[in-house]
């Protein structure tokens, strides 16, 4: 009967173990630098930060990996990084995209062609499809070696006019936006904010976005 008893208690931690793992959050961030965090190390990343700190709060979840590459545009994560996200199934993604689409001169048009493409690819495969955070896109040109960038435009109002067509989607499928335009504002006159390629963000600011994408994580997945 000990030994009975013994298995019973086995089978039943076993099951528990099973329920827990069924519980955690598969998550996978989409999108460029400003994702895989070029000029942090990758325990300064934002995505690694929030998962860490979310399942600190309580909220079991797993970063599967950082398929965002430096420069890439909205082209390249549907050729490289949409076959990543279809094959490792996550429960909860969140995509930050479109700045390299603004310095190579796509139109709002072409970038918000390329964006529904992304989400309705996305929220087709996700086994809930309201479980998307979107991120607006920093304003680069307030960083050092921005200018270069700009091709003779004004990258501030290029950059709002993406981050309108952003917002536009968000509100249309009720998904989720965390906008951290206004925080990149703040690297303009201060310098700590910005990683030594005079272009990217620091550290620190990255983990200003993680304060603000974890506030909403938090409240979607607590729910």
């Amino acid at each position: 009967m000990k030994y009975i008893l013994m298995f019973l208690a086995f089978l039943n931690w076993q099951e528990t173990m099973s329920q827990m793992r069924k519980k955690e959050i598969r998550f996978l961030p989409l999108g460029d630098s400003y994702t895989i965090c070029e000029g942090a190390k990758w325990e300064e990343s934002w995505p690694f930060l929030l998962t860490q700190h979310l399942n600190d709060s309580g909220i079991a979840i797993k970063l599967l990996g950082n398929p965002s590459v430096t420069g890439y545009t909205t082209d390249q994560l549907i050729r490289e990084e949409l076959p990543v996200f279809d094959k490792l199934k996550p429960d909860f993604v969140t995509i930050l995209i479109g700045v390299n689409d603004y310095v190579q001169g796509r139109t709002d048009q072409q970038f918000a062609d390329k964006l529904v493409f992304i989400l309705d690819h996305v929220q087709k495969q996700l086994p809930d499809p309201s479980k998307i955070i979107l991120i607006s896109i920093p304003d680069y040109s307030v960083t050092p070696e921005g200018a270069q960038y700009a091709h003779g435009r004004d990258v501030n109002k290029g950059i709002r006019q993406f981050n309108d067509i952003i917002k536009a989607e968000a509100s249309k499928r009720k998904l989720r936006l965390v906008d951290i335009f206004p925080s990149t504002l703040k690297m303009k006159n201060d310098p700590s904010l910005i990683c030594n390629d005079g272009l990217h963000p620091s550290a620190k600011e990255y983990t200003n976005w993680e304060v603000l994408i974890r506030k909403v994580a938090s409240e979607m997945w607590k729910k």
